[in-house]
């Protein structure tokens, strides 16, 4: 089959891209997204990261694969794999509920500063002393495998809930520890010794620190402009939302600063504002991600070559022994000794150190800076990868389990979207009661929405009728709730309050300053 795209350095003549070329690249990467689509239930049902079955695709149609595409082109793949990182931070950025990582903020701020120097430092000297790589390379390979993949974490857990505080972690140290590992990665992968440590770390506080405060400019700027202007069609909100938070990467790496804290806080701020359309965004992000992942893991098993792995399996099988049963473990407990943390989250939190994306395509930038050796980390890096997410991921639900982690499920959230009424200064809430809500059962009457909202219409087996105060909401009804702007939030956070504890609401607790309901996957906001 004709190369997808030239190794660097080919001289071989390309033939010009004809209209039938485009044709067959089309057909080729519309029956990719299927399989690949269509392998996420097979991965749901095994327990297995999506990643493993997207990198087998892009392995099986290479150049030692069915599909013989051959494709070595290691900086069109670091490109194409930073633009795909932004798209993942963003949708998770999009997902973080604020009140649920708060509290966990000190913490994953340790693991990701505190306890990625730790894993470095560890798995570095395991490089060295067991498999013998010059300090160089040891380096670059204990740099590029201590960021964490939450993306991969969730995959197996989605149908475990597990305390906020271990969620909050997960996530947070997930978006957190991309910007300094990379900042290292590229330190490390210079020709010469990296000199002056300190120097290091004084450029890590200063990146992280301008990609803090142009992420949360941007995302308050960009939050504050879509809740005050009246976009002409809904489909627009999703783009928008995107852009702004492509831009806050953007911004923070023409700063000098972290582009990917940028676009995490950027993106966490925009969640959270409460925006108009917010569950056709979501849809829409959640879309994005996915497509992200697909073509980045394709593309990072089209750069493998298998049968040149042979010599590295075993290397990768010990550094990544150390990383998991040493570095990982020694990284969280030194990064939570100040928090007071129980022992069964901190082996859950060790455990849970599952390695993606990230490690995978930061073993990019030593191939394209031309560092010895370069070819090798990227195997082992790859190696360890598949490897240990197989062992870990399958096993991530019975450590939950056994370490009595699991929390039971809860009744589920409401799906609420919001259009603004500009003109009559109010606002239209479309209400969906999905399966589990405790609002089924409750009449519209006790509700008691503040003054200044109502509820419209129920939508109910695609009849709609005007509701009466005695009226009994069940479950998969749809509400049109009208509110004043100044009722807006009160009237929101009352009809959560009801999903979640019914007509106990107050007696629960559960008013409008009571918690909100914790779920890993939500129907809506």
């Amino acid at each position: 089959m004709r190369p997808l795209c030239p190794g660097n350095g080919s001289a071989r003549k390309e033939q010009p891209l004809t209209v039938h070329h485009l044709n067959q690249l089309l057909l080729v990467c519309s029956l990719v997204l299927l399989l690949a689509v269509a392998a996420v239930r097979i991965s749901s049902r095994s327990g297995l990261p999506t990643l493993l079955v997207y990198l087998g695709i892009g392995v099986a149609i290479g150049q030692d694969g069915i599909g013989d595409v051959q494709f070595s082109n290691a900086e069109l793949t670091q490109v194409i794999g930073y633009a795909a990182l932004v798209v993942i931070l963003a949708e998770g950025g999009l997902g973080t509920k604020w009140k649920e990582i708060r509290p966990a903020l000190p913490a994953a701020s340790a693991l990701a500063t505190v306890g990625v120097a730790v894993s470095v430092g560890v798995t570095a000297a395991a490089a060295r002393w067991l498999i013998g790589l010059e300090w160089h390379q040891a380096l670059i390979i204990g740099a590029v495998v201590s960021s964490t993949d939450a993306a991969a974490v969730f995959s197996v857990l989605r149908k475990i809930p597990l305390p906020s505080r271990v969620t909050g972690i997960l996530e947070a140290e997930s978006g957190f520890n991309d910007a300094p590992v990379v900042i290292l990665v590229v330190a490390f992968s210079t020709a010469g010794p990296v000199e002056h440590w300190y120097r290091l770390i004084g450029e890590i506080a200063l990146e992280l620190t301008i990609g803090a405060a142009i992420g949360l400019a941007v995302g308050w700027l960009g939050a504050y402009g879509l809740r005050h202007v009246a976009l002409p069609a809904s489909g627009l909100y999703p783009i928008a939302v995107m852009a702004i938070a492509v831009a806050a990467y953007a911004a923070g790496a023409l700063a000098h600063g972290s582009g990917f804290l940028a676009v995490y806080l950027a993106s966490m701020v925009l969640g959270n504002a409460k925006l108009p359309h917010w569950p056709a965004t979501r849809g829409f992000a959640e879309g994005l991600g996915w497509i992200a992942q697909i073509g980045m893991f394709v593309l990072l098993g089209l750069l493998v070559t298998p049968h040149e792995m042979g010599d590295d399996i075993v290397p990768a099988l010990l550094i990544g022994l150390a990383l998991t049963m040493v570095a990982r473990p020694l990284s969280v407990i030194v990064s939570l000794l100040p928090f007071r943390i129980p022992w069964q989250e901190q082996a859950l939190l060790s455990w849970a150190g599952l390695r993606g994306a990230v490690p995978i395509i930061l073993a990019t930038i030593p191939m394209v800076s031309g560092i010895a050796e370069s070819k090798r980390i990227f195997n082992i890096v790859f190696v360890l990868v598949v490897v240990y997410t197989l062992v870990q991921g399958p096993t991530l639900p019975w450590l939950a389990r056994k370490l009595r982690l699991g929390e039971s499920a809860e009744a589920a959230d409401l799906g609420i979207e919001s259009a603004p009424l500009e003109r009559l200064r109010g606002h239209l809430l479309s209400v969906a009661i999905p399966k589990g809500s405790r609002m089924h059962g409750v009449e519209v009457g006790e509700l008691r929405l503040p003054p200044g909202a109502a509820v419209t219409l129920v939508v109910r087996e695609a009849k709609s009728f005007v509701p009466m105060p005695t009226t009994v909401l069940r479950r998969g009804d749809e509400l049109l709730v009208v509110a004043t702007d100044p009722v807006r939030d009160a009237t929101e956070r009352r009809l959560r309050a009801v999903g979640q504890g019914g007509k106990l609401a107050d007696w629960l607790g559960i008013g409008d300053g009571g918690t909100e309901h914790r779920t890993q996957h939500r129907t809506g906001l």
